[in-house]
């Protein structure tokens, strides 16, 4: 640390140079903080977390497969339904099969999420238990 002794005609010199002693406090000061927050903030509760698995879809004849274009219309293989409640009675009349079939929807990219959360609803409305999403799996590079 220097220190400046005025000359003896009594006129201050203005002193060019930053005092960086507050800005060095300060940094070491956050960075004391850091290092005693960041071991709080990382502690985790151990759980085993779900393995994530892309099973390829079985196609068999009891399945349904409700498909829903770009506009929101509905489709049972390709049969088109009216009405939300038109599906729900179909769905309600299949949903007491033994084994239950499994309910695949197809949505397309650019349909609105309500139209496939209609079909979600209706299948728990049905009483449908398993219900999946079709997609398409990413190109390989």
């Amino acid at each position: 640390m220097a220190m400046h002794i005025a000359d003896g005609n009594g006129e201050d010199e203005v002193v060019a140079t930053i005092n960086t002693t507050p800005l060095v406090d300060v940094m070491l000061v956050l960075l004391i903080i850091f290092l005693i927050t960041i071991p709080v903030v990382t502690q985790t509760v151990p759980v085993t977390l779900p393995k994530e698995t892309n099973v390829v879809t079985i196609t068999k004849p009891e399945n349904i497969l409700l498909s829903v274009n770009r506009d929101g219309e509905v489709f049972w293989n390709t049969l088109r339904i009216p009405s939300n409640e038109d599906l729900v009675t179909r769905l309600k009349a299949v949903s007491g099969r033994n084994p239950q079939p499994e309910v695949h929807i197809r949505g397309d990219q650019e349909a609105r999420y309500e139209a496939i959360g209609r079909i979600v609803f209706a299948c728990q409305r049905a009483g449908i238990v398993k219900v999946g999403f079709i997609t398409e799996p990413p190109a390989r590079n």
